[in-house]
């Protein structure tokens, strides 16, 4: 008997949403990679449209077309594929996007290219890097040398970017985001899904604001969030990671996410609680900022152990004095303790204090993120202040004594060594 064409496998996957339904204890088996790998094999044809022998009769206007049909089949099936656009550019948004082009190859119900909106820069060679990503298929500043997939396409043009696209992938420095809302409005339809991978809020007059909750009101659609351990270069090198996804109520969805995002190295498990799972991704670089002090002063490992748990505690205070939807299981998976660990142990926030804990503060964050982050962004030292803000606001600060002596400390109001020296409270829920 002749074996059956490769291609099923992608189809078969385009209809797995439920009998994959993510599972954290099936997830936690060693055969899912392997699973994921069976279920992710390439295809002979980017076509990727049924052959004649198995396209089903198709009646328009009353008449039966032919099996053979193609021509017909392909536009038919093109009318109603899903278009990715990822908006943000930079080292995670780089790695976002080989992710999803490697998928949007695989699965049927998507078209293939990925656009992708790049904050457009001139490089020392003089040359657009919007021109060296096409060029190159790499973003050669933020992720060099590695290969985002040709069907991964650079636009510096915000609005072309979008146009068309029904699904997209937020992935920028947060404290841009109100503006790339405000250029959107009007031009996104109602029934685009998004998906923020951005770690942050706003702080306004009336309270905070999550970033997934300024993409819904700015732009009239629904967002979930992606957040997770996720040290960019390592998952760009396919090392196994894990993420979370965040939903509200649509768990189908949120499947289509894991579906987009999911690769035999990186495992997506949805969550039904996007505040527990933002809050987790934006306040743990406030913790990795403790962290980098600790390091950079020559505390040791169990002073950073004590700053992890201490933050891990304020956290999820923290998060559910702000939402009392906020679930304490959240804390526990990918985008909460994990997250923390590897951020703490090898992020860019840890990285940078711990330098500025060796000047004794005399160099500044923004000097010092200059010199050794490329142009990629802290987002500890920002966040570190709108957290800040909130506690006083709300007269909370006692209640949060590392959150509160991290920004003292960024600021220049304390010294670094002021990490260890607060008193220690438990937050009175």
């Amino acid at each position: 008997m002749a074996s059956p064409p490769r291609r099923v496998s992608s189809l078969l996957y385009s209809l797995l949403p439920s009998s994959l339904a993510p599972n954290p204890l099936f997830h936690a088996l060693p055969i899912y990679p392997l699973l994921l790998s069976s279920v992710f094999s390439p295809s002979p044809s980017p076509s990727r449209s049924l052959s004649s022998s198995m396209a089903p009769e198709i009646q328009q206007d009353g008449e039966t077309l032919p099996q053979n049909n193609n021509t017909y089949t392909r536009d038919h099936e093109a009318l109603h594929k899903t278009k990715v656009t990822v908006v943000g550019s930079g080292n995670w948004g780089s790695v976002a996007a080989k992710l999803i082009a490697s998928n949007t190859l695989r699965l049927s119900s998507f078209h293939d290219e990925v656009r992708m909106w790049v904050f457009e820069e001139t490089l020392p060679s003089g040359e657009k890097l919007t021109d060296a990503i096409n060029r190159n298929n790499e973003n050669v500043k933020y992720l060099p040398g590695i290969k985002l997939g040709k069907n991964v396409v650079a636009d510096p043009d915000l609005d072309n970017a979008v146009n068309g696209a029904n699904m997209l992938v937020f992935v920028t420095p947060h404290q841009f985001m109100e503006g790339i809302c405000k250029r959107l409005v009007g031009k996104i339809k109602g029934d685009v899904e998004a998906i923020s991978l951005i770690k942050g809020m706003e702080v306004k007059m009336e309270g905070p604001c999550m970033i997934s909750t300024l993409i819904s009101e700015q732009l009239g659609i629904n967002c979930c969030v992606l957040m997770g351990a996720n040290i960019a270069n390592e998952i760009a090198l396919e090392k196994f990671s894990e993420a979370t996804v965040g939903y509200r109520e649509n768990r189908a969805i949120a499947e289509k996410w894991v579906h987009l995002f999911s690769t035999p190295y990186f495992i997506v498990t949805p969550v039904q609680d996007v505040e527990g799972v933002e809050l987790c991704g934006t306040l743990k670089n406030v913790v990795a900022i403790a962290a980098g002090f600790v390091d950079g002063l020559e505390m040791g490992n169990n002073t950073k152990a004590a700053i992890m748990r201490i933050g891990l505690r304020e956290m999820k205070a923290f998060s559910k004095m702000l939402f009392s939807s906020v679930k304490d299981s959240t804390f526990f998976e990918s985008c909460g303790v994990a997250d923390l660990i590897t951020t703490c142990l090898g992020g860019r926030n840890r990285k940078v204090a711990e330098a500025f804990a060796r000047s004794g503060g005399k160099r500044s964050f923004d000097e010092l993120e200059a010199e050794m982050l490329q142009g990629q962004k802290l987002q500890g030292v920002s966040t570190a202040k709108e957290v800040y803000e909130v506690l006083s606001h709300r007269g909370w600060l006692e209640f949060f004594p590392l959150f509160a002596t991290v920004h003292e400390i960024c600021i220049g109001s304390l010294p670094p060594s002021a990490i260890v020296e607060h008193s220690e409270r438990k937050p009175e829920l």
